[in-house]
């Protein structure tokens, strides 16, 4: 009689574990495009971190001079223009983006244009 397992038949099992393991794991998702949600966050996360870094430069700057609270205020408002900018342009990019994918207009089938697909 054995005393140990044997060698052959465990690398055998652990073949076909890893075999099962491999098959069984689902393929990574790629996102290839964006939603109209993500972009919206996108645009108010520009939008707030422009204001946050003028602000934070206006209150350094303050500080180190002190003159709290001119800096601030014209480094917030300066924030508030660059994020406002930052947004538009990427609601142009979003825009011409959407215009180029629609640019087949009435080539989509009926299924395309009500979200239906076979």
């Amino acid at each position: 009689m054995q005393e140990g397992p044997d060698p052959v038949r465990l690398k055998d099992l652990e073949k076909r574990i890893e075999a099962l393991k491999k098959s069984g794991k689902p393929e990574p998702r790629v996102v290839k495009d964006f939603g109209a949600a993500d972009l919206g966050w996108r645009m108010v996360i520009e939008l707030v971190s422009g204001l946050g870094i003028g602000a934070a430069i206006g209150y350094g700057l303050d500080r180190l001079l002190g003159t709290l609270p001119w800096a601030l205020v014209v480094f917030t408002l300066l924030g508030f223009a660059a994020g406002v900018r930052v947004m538009m342009r990427t609601a142009g990019e979003f825009q011409k983006r959407n215009m180029e994918r629609n640019a087949g207009g009435d080539a989509r089938t009926e299924g395309e244009k009500d979200g239906s697909r076979d």
